[in-house]
């Protein structure tokens, strides 16, 4: 699934809704990459119901090789775990990008293009849990951490909201 670092890891990418079955497969074996095999998170826990109704979105070098994926749930299936009940919340999650693509601007882009998906489905901000390492990185992209820190996959996490 990875390509060659260095001077490929700098061509265009585009980031686009993943809408068929190959794009579905390339979004998992991001995750599976960057979540199960680098952060050794369980498949099991990787993978859960929710992924069939989620927004799943794609970011491609312009060789086709995938670079990143992050997912949006929004609605009734949102609504109960992931929002609390508050359906004009969307929930942003399961955000990987490939080690060969960190650097490149693929996580604000892909962060973006939910964010433009949660605006089309009329919904008013965007939660998501994030790993404590990465606080910072929603921070500048207009996210605020509210509630305790949690362990979710013996990995620290906050709470963050942005309106939208």
């Amino acid at each position: 699934m990875s390509g060659a670092p260095s001077a490929s890891g700098t061509r265009a990418y585009a980031v686009r809704v993943a809408e068929d079955p190959a794009d579905l497969e390339a979004c998992f074996a991001v995750r599976k990459e960057v979540f199960v095999r680098e952060q050794g998170v369980p498949e099991d826990l990787e993978y859960d119901a929710y992924d069939a109704g989620a927004l799943h979105v794609l970011a491609v070098r312009e060789d086709g090789v995938s670079l990143g994926t992050g997912r949006l749930l929004y609605g009734p299936e949102a609504a109960g775990e992931k929002t609390g009940g508050d359906l004009s919340v969307g929930s942003l999650g399961r955000l990987a990008v490939t080690r060969e693509a960190r650097g490149l601007g693929v996580g604000v882009a892909l962060v973006r293009a939910i964010e433009d998906a949660a605006r089309a489905r009329g919904l008013a901000a965007v939660d998501l849990h994030a790993q404590t390492q990465a606080l910072g990185f929603y921070e500048r992209l207009g996210y605020t951490a509210y509630g305790p820190e949690e362990l979710e996959a013996g990995i620290p996490h906050r709470s963050m909201r942005r309106s939208l």
